[in-house]
C-alpha cells in the first residue's frame, strides 16, 4: 500500500524526549516500511525516518529557535498533503481534526487517529458537524464522550519490544518512577505522597509545559528539598529505559480520562510493574495481579506499592509482548486501511415506480 502518515509538527518524529503521539507515529511508520509498504511521512525537518519524508518546517515547533505559529504551519503541511493526495492509497492523520473540512472534498481514503482526550465541551460540536469522518480510538474508553463519531476501529498504541531492555530485578537501591508531565491531571503530588508514606525514593522525569510552570513552582518544587524526591528532568529513550527498568514500580496516579497511557506499556516492556489509578484507559491497559495493581485512593496505592514484589516482572514483559508490541498495533492499522480502501458496495434504492411495477400495481399520479 501507498500510505501517508501525517504527524504533528510540535515535536520531532521520534521525539527527543517527551512526546507520546510522535513516538507512536514513528513506531508505526518504521514498521510499515519494514513490512514493505510505500510510506511517506509528513513531519518536521529534524525528524528521522526510513520512509519518504516531506517537511514544511525545518525544526519541530517546540525546538525551533524562532517563534512559530502552530496553526499556520499545520495548515501549510495540510496543503502539501492535499497536493500529493492522489499518490496515496490512504492518508493517515495524527493531527486532531483541523483537516476535517478539507478532507470532506477529497476522494483519497483517509483516517484519523484521535490521540487526545475527547471530553471537552466544544469537541461535541466538531463531531456533530463531521459525523462522516472515519476515526480510530486508542482505547474504547476514549470513545465514551463522543459515541456517535464514525469509529472504524480501536488500535492500542504499540512499542517495539527491542527498544526496552527487560530487567528481571530492580536496582538494589529501591525507587519508584514517575514519568510524564508536571500537571495536576498526571498526579505528581499523589506520587510524591505515596513515596513519602513508604519512605521509598521517587525519581521524577517529567516535562514542564509553559502553562504548568506556576503549578510546578508552587506545588512540586517545595518537595524537591526532600532527599526522597529527585527531579531528573526530561529523559531521552536511553534515559527512559534506564529509569523504568531500574524502578521497583512505575507510579501512574492520574486524575483525568487518560486516552491510553503509553508509559504504562513502556514500563511493562522493561518488566516493571505499575500502580495505576483507575481512570480513562487504565482498565484496558492493565491486568491486575499481572502487570501491577489498579487503585482508587492514596491508601490503596500505598498498600499496592507495598505488595509490588508479588508481581512477576517476567509476566509484565510477556503481557506487553502479547498486547502492546509494535506488530499488533501495525496489524490493527493495516486492517483499518484495507477496510477503508476496499470498494464500498453501492446501495440502490428502488424508485416508487419500480416498486409498483414489481408488484403488478397500476401506477397513478400519486405513485409515479
Amino acid at each position: 500500500m501507498r500510505i501517508a502518515q501525517v504527524a504533528p509538527l510540535i515535536e520531532t518524529v521520534p521525539p527527543k524526549t517527551y512526546g507520546g503521539t510522535e513516538r507512536v507515529v514513528h513506531y508505526l511508520t518504521e514498521e510499515l516500511v519494514r513490512q514493505g509498504h510505500d510510506v511517506t511521512l509528513f513531519a518536521s525537518g529534524d525528524s528521522r525516518t526510513e520512509a519518504d519524508h516531506v517537511a514544511v518546517v525545518k525544526e519541530s515547533l517546540r525546538c525551533s529557535r524562532e517563534t512559530r505559529d502552530p496553526v499556520v504551519w499545520h495548515q501549510r503541511q495540510l496543503m502539501e498533503v492535499l497536493r500529493m493526495a492522489d499518490k496515496f492509497d490512504i492518508i493517515h492523520f495524527h493531527t486532531d481534526f483541523s483537516h476535517f473540512s478539507a478532507m470532506r472534498y477529497l476522494n483519497t481514503p483517509h483516517v484519523t487517529t484521535l490521540h487526545g482526550r475527547l471530553d471537552l465541551p466544544d469537541f461535541q460540536t466538531v463531531f456533530d458537524e463531521f459525523p462522516d469522518m472515519p476515526v480510530v480510538s486508542i482505547s474504547d474508553s476514549q470513545r465514551r464522550p463522543i459515541p456517535h463519531a464514525n469509529w472504524v476501529g480501536t488500535v492500542y498504541n504499540g512499542t517495539p519490544g527491542e527498544n526496552y531492555m527487560f530487567q528481571p530485578t530492580p536496582d538494589p537501591v529501591e525507587y519508584f518512577a514517575f514519568l510524564g508531565r508536571f500537571s495536576p491531571e498526571k498526579g505528581p503530588e499523589r506520587a510524591i505522597e505515596i513515596a513519602k508514606r513508604l519512605g521509598v525514593k521517587l525519581k521524577m522525569a517529567a516535562k514542564i509545559d509553559r502553562v504548568d510552570e506556576q503549578y510546578f513552582a508552587e506545588r512540586i518544587q517545595p518537595h524537591l528539598s526532600d532527599p526522597l524526591i529527585e527531579y531528573i528532568g526530561e529523559v531521552d529513550e536511553e534515559g527512559k529505559n534506564e529509569l523504568l527498568g531500574g524502578a521497583k514500580a512505575l507510579l501512574f496516579p492520574i486524575d483525568w480520562p487518560e486516552p491510553f497511557g503509553l508509559v504504562m506499556t513502556e514500563a511493562m516492556a522493561c518488566g516493571t510493574p505499575v500502580v495505576a489509578f483507575r481512570n480513562g484507559s487504565v482498565d484496558e491497559v492493565m491486568k491486575p495481579g499481572v502487570t501491577g495493581y489498579i487503585v482508587e485512593s492514596i491508601d490503596e496505592a500505598v498498600a499496592a506499592a507495598e505488595n509490588i514484589d508479588k508481581i512477576s516482572r517476567r509476566g509484565c514483559r510477556l503481557y506487553f509482548q502479547d498486547r502492546f508490541d509494535v506488530e499488533p498495533m501495525t496489524h490493527g492499522y493495516v486492517q483499518v486501511y484495507e477496510k477503508l480502501i476496499a470498494p464500498q458496495p453501492t446501495i440502490r434504492i428502488p424508485s416508487r415506480r419500480a416498486i409498483a411495477k414489481s408488484n403488478d400495481q397500476p401506477l397513478t399520479m400519486e405513485t409515479a
